[in-house]
């Protein structure tokens, strides 16, 4: 079968990958739907991900499919079902599993290669994060479950509630999913971010106040003089905009810095600023089979949908143009990948 495979920076190659039986506890899906991610973009232009994968490898992880087989032991499925599937799954034995923290988990185990016409889902995966569509949930909106997962992480953390003032970093894919979330719990949301068609986004998704930092000298002379925010979620990952996020909001309250920075960078902080306005800091990294189920009832529920955030469609033939163009920074929200051509 045809399928992307990563080799390094930048170097994206399309190649037939032969597929190999199934293993015990194993499900084959047929790829029904595969979506573009930041994270993937990272990757591609490191050529690498300590945590995730190690070239050469197949690539790409959020998709959503239907099952064409199965290992015999595998109980609790059929094939045809129709499923979505995160892309990792904690071990459940560790410190950080005993304790609920599923995401530090010191042994979790990632899923590449959506970007294909099929994947293998390992035993432990389909143990844990293997989640079943209702009939009439859409293939497109289904993969967006696992960056949704993520974002649910970061708004419980916050412990987000209704009536609260949000700024939101950022209007990449991840900042107007933050979006979408804080306006269905009641939050007066303003976000600040770059990109007209992302910004429309963000209006469309009920921000309240949309600004443009690319027509300003900076985050900070964007804000309106005045602005008090009860919470800020960074969801750019700039040590520059982790720094701007702490001196934004308001006394006594909360920033979330969920964008990751590159590796090896520092950020420096206002102690004095930080300990005399009683500040909250904290960060959000990846999710919890809990949070994914969550995602998807937010999918199944139409408060997060496909149509708000995919705005384009490409071939499996021209994926490694199609990451060329989003490194040079083509903004596009998210990309539907249609691996069958």
């Amino acid at each position: 079968m045809r399928a992307a495979v990563l080799y390094g920076k930048e170097n994206i190659r399309v190649e037939i990958v032969p597929p190999r039986p199934l293993q015990s506890g194993e499900a084959r899906i047929g790829i029904e739907a595969a979506l573009t991610c930041g994270t993937d973009l990272k990757v591609f232009k490191r050529g690498y991900h300590a945590k995730m994968l190690i070239p050469p490898t197949v690539f790409g992880h959020e998709f959503a499919g239907v099952i064409s087989e199965l290992a015999p032991d595998v109980t609790g499925w059929r094939v045809g079902e129709r499923v979505a599937v995160a892309n990792s799954a904690p071990c459940g034995k560790c410190f950080y599993c005993l304790n609920h923290q599923e995401n530090l988990c010191d042994d979790l185990l990632f899923l590449n290669g959506a970007y294909a016409k099929s994947i293998i889902v390992p035993a432990r995966l389909v143990q844990k994060n293997l989640l079943r569509l209702k009939p009439e949930t859409a293939f497109c909106d289904a993969a967006l479950v696992e960056p949704l997962a993520c974002v649910v992480q970061g708004i419980e953390d916050i412990q987000l509630r209704s009536g609260q003032r949000v700024l939101i970093i950022g209007a990449g894919p991840i900042g107007l999913m933050f979006v979408a979330l804080a306006r269905h719990l009641g939050c007066h949301v303003t976000v600040a971010g770059r990109g007209k068609k992302r910004l429309e986004t963000a209006q469309r998704l009920g921000a309240e106040l949309v600004l443009n930092t690319s027509e300003q000298s900076g985050l900070a002379t964007a804000i309106p003089p005045g602005s008090i925010f009860d919470v800020v979620v960074e969801a750019v990952g700039k040590p520059e905009t982790w720094e701007a996020a702490v001196r934004l909001v308001r006394k006594g309250g909360t920033v979330n810095f969920f964008g990751g920075c590159p590796s090896g960078t520092t950020v420096s902080l206002d102690t004095a600023l930080i300990h005399y306005s009683n500040l909250t800091l904290l960060a959000s990294f990846h999710h919890t089979p809990r949070t994914v189920r969550r995602a998807l009832e937010f999918i199944e529920a139409g408060v997060v949908r496909a149509r708000d955030f995919v705005d384009g469609e490409c071939s499996l033939s021209e994926l490694p143009m199609l990451f060329r163009s989003m490194a040079l920074g083509n903004r596009a929200v998210k990309t539907l990948v249609r691996v069958h051509e």
